[in-house]
């Protein structure tokens, strides 16, 4: 039975206070029957800040993004889920809890759910955890949170992936649903998930990628930016649905390749980072936080450049 989750706002300032020291300032997958691959960079990649230039067709400048995002995910959170489990065939929340498992998620494990929206990873997080309890869920958007549907004991925290108000070394696991593409500052982000993590504890990140083929990537092109927003147009009645998936695509097309989230990731101080790859485009990026503060000694030593 689904109830209200427990809600506790606190906004993104907060991490600055001296109770959260801070060290720095939503898509379906299709499960297929082809086993998935692991990609490893052959040659280094340069870490990136910004997952993509500003899309001005959208907003005007890097400045505006998260203005334009926050109203635009709040304008359509009440249509959200619907397109989503129509785009995805009905197979998303069977990939969603696959790629946790895959992850290293496991019960018990208290859980960090980075641009929660919805609920849909968080959901399938409870689910595989076996207590809705140990999960919390952030995201900048109230509109999404207050349409989440999820487990009675879960907490959701309206709040950013750059400035976590979170205390260091309090979570197992970390996880965020395609909505990698809408962090303003993928080196920050990043650093947060490192310091809010416990030693030994794992990240999952999830996100679509561009296919290699030329073919593969007009298909998938084709798709999201002309059919779902089409369907989107009969199936509901806000117009910003149907921009927010032409948006959605925008942003695939133009973020920094796999490589580049990779180098960044381990930039800042992550370990046996890899991407694992199903059906060529869907991205399950893997790291864990070693148990040794390798990363940022060897970040003051100059031997991993910062960001």
């Amino acid at each position: 039975m689904l109830r209200k989750p427990v809600y506790v706002l606190l906004p993104a300032k907060a991490a600055r206070s001296p109770k959260f020291p801070s060290t720095h300032g939503a898509f379906p997958g299709v499960q297929h029957r082809l086993k998935g691959t692991f990609m490893k960079t052959s040659q280094p990649a340069p870490a990136a800040h910004a997952p993509h230039l500003p899309l001005t067709s959208y907003y005007e400048s890097e400045q505006d993004r998260q203005t334009y995002l926050r109203g635009i995910f709040d304008s359509t959170a009440g249509d959200y889920d619907r397109v989503e489990a129509m785009l995805a065939w009905g197979t998303g929340s069977r990939y969603r809890r696959l790629a946790l498992v895959r992850a290293g998620l496991k019960a018990g494990m208290r859980v960090l759910d980075v641009g929660v929206g919805t609920g849909l990873v968080a959901a399938q997080a409870c689910v595989v955890t076996g207590d809705a309890s140990l999960v919390t869920g952030i995201d900048p958007s109230p509109g999404m949170l207050a349409a989440s549907k999820l487990p009675h004991g879960i907490t959701l925290v309206e709040g950013r992936a750059e400035s976590l108000p979170f205390p260091d070394n309090h979570f197992d696991f970390l996880s965020m649903g395609y909505a990698l593409r809408h962090i303003s500052d993928l080196g920050v982000a990043f650093a947060e998930f490192h310091r809010v993590l416990k030693p030994g504890g794992r990240l999952c990140i999830l996100e679509i990628t561009q296919a290699k083929s030329p073919v593969g990537k007009w298909v998938l092109k084709t798709y999201m930016r002309g059919v779902i927003p089409f369907l989107s147009r009969l199936v509901t009645r806000r117009r910003d649905t149907t921009t927010i998936w032409r948006y959605y695509w925008d942003s695939i097309e133009a973020c920094v390749p796999p490589e580049q989230v990779i180098a960044t990731l381990r930039a800042e101080g992550l370990s046996e980072v890899r991407q694992h790859l199903e059906v060529g485009v869907f991205s399950e990026y893997q790291a864990i936080k070693p148990l040794q503060p390798a990363g940022n000694a060897a970040r003051a030593a100059g031997v991993i450049p910062a960001v």
